[in-house]
């Protein structure tokens, strides 16, 4: 029977012991001549193609239905509560980031994608703490009936619900998640705020 995660305890982590996270102190000198320094956190994964991670904007279209979309939902332990967010991966090794995204979609839904529609260029995820970067990769995936969800392959340890959302209501169905105490991945978020606005303004 599955439980609710809960955090258990939270210690201090050394760079040398961690696994997937270092941290750095940049010395630097800024506009005015001022020598400074800064803290950062960086990945230890990055390939060889200078991407960490890619988030999957997954299109499922049949035919005479709306387009829709997937989100997940994930717990995650830094917030300690779920979190909404894109299918989303690590790029492994030699991967470009469009295999690492039709991999992960596969992995984490159990969709099939059949096109690459779009790979965005680099994205900084948080820029003043962080030098962890990914890429948006859109996948058109034809399906015939968007109520049956096709088997996951997950990792041992990973939990991960799905959801099939219109992405006409996704900006509606996020807020909704907010109201019940969950948290909303900002990537996905962005997304559906700047649909919901093109919308509203008639762009």
């Amino acid at each position: 029977m599955k439980q609710t995660p809960q955090i258990l305890r939270v210690e201090d982590l050394s760079t040398s012991d961690s696994k997937w996270i270092g941290l750095k102190q940049i010395h630097y000198k800024d506009e005015d001549g001022k020598d400074r320094t800064w803290e950062a956190a960086e990945r230890k994964t990055r390939g060889s193609g200078g991407v960490d991670a890619v988030a999957i904007l997954a299109l499922l279209q049949a035919e005479g239905q709306k387009t829709h979309t997937i989100i997940i939902e994930q717990y995650r332990p830094p917030l300690a509560k779920t979190c909404i967010e894109f299918p989303a991966g690590l790029i492994d090794g030699d991967e470009t980031a469009e295999q690492a995204a039709i991999r992960e979609l596969r992995e984490e839904t159990g969709y099939e994608a059949k096109e690459v529609v779009d790979s965005s260029p680099v994205m900084w995820c948080d820029p003043g703490m962080t030098t962890a970067n990914m890429k948006v990769v859109t996948l058109r995936v034809p399906v015939t009936d968007m109520t049956t969800l096709p088997k996951q392959h997950l990792d041992p340890g990973e939990h991960i619900v799905r959801r099939i959302v219109a992405i006409e209501e996704l900006y509606d169905v996020l807020r909704e998640y907010e109201t019940k105490g969950d948290t909303v991945d900002a990537r996905l978020a962005n997304f559906a705020m700047g649909l919901s606005l093109t919308k509203m303004l008639n762009l």
